[in-house]
């Protein structure tokens, strides 16, 4: 028998993204963020759910646009440290050594040493509650060449992405794979 939790925020996974912004200085600023996922195919959008009280949050309702920057597992310590420090008070890009990269396709920044990137205009914004979420249409997906497999294609198993446990409040990585995607559920 299944016990009931409660109402709460509890699915896995989530993932560990850095969404990049300018602040109203033109600064650039990222902030860790695993409230978010695909949200339509086409076009091609993905959704981020951010507190009206982060730095960032401004940033894409004014710019109209963000990215997000995926980092490998060996990254972990600085996407969280992404999470830790607003973009207020803290430089992050210079405390933490990393590189904004200026997209040529929509006013944010992204990370070059994260391996995978996703350029996003502001599609629709939803005010929900504690949260207000925004979709993202994607313009571009950049990844690094040693990501992607032989069609081209980023591969879960070198990107290494960070998944985020909420409920424990913890960073896992990612396991093996289990079976083809439209194909093992023939074998019921």
């Amino acid at each position: 028998m299944k016990r009931s939790l409660g109402a709460k925020t509890l699915i896995y996974p989530t993932p560990t993204w850095v969404v990049g912004s300018y602040d109203k200085y033109g600064k650039p600023n990222a902030m860790t963020a695993a409230w978010g996922g695909i949200c339509c195919s086409d076009p091609p959008c993905v959704a981020v759910s951010l507190r009206a009280a982060t730095y960032s949050h401004a940033s894409l309702v004014n710019r109209q646009a963000f990215t997000i920057s995926v980092p490998s597992q060996s990254q972990v310590q600085l996407a969280d440290y992404f999470g830790l420090v607003s973009g207020r008070d803290t430089d992050k890009f210079a405390a933490t050594g990393l590189t904004p990269i200026r997209s040529e396709l929509v006013d944010a920044p992204y990370v070059r040493e994260f391996p995978l990137v996703l350029e996003c205009k502001v599609l629709q914004i939803f005010e929900l509650g504690l949260h207000t979420q925004f979709v993202g249409e994607v313009v571009d997906v950049k990844a690094d060449e040693e990501v992607l497999d032989d069609a081209g294609t980023p591969d879960i198993l070198k990107i290494l992405p960070i998944i985020f446990s909420p409920g424990q409040q913890r960073y896992y990585g990612v396991g093996g794979e289990l079976g083809q995607a439209f194909a093992v559920g023939q074998e019921v």
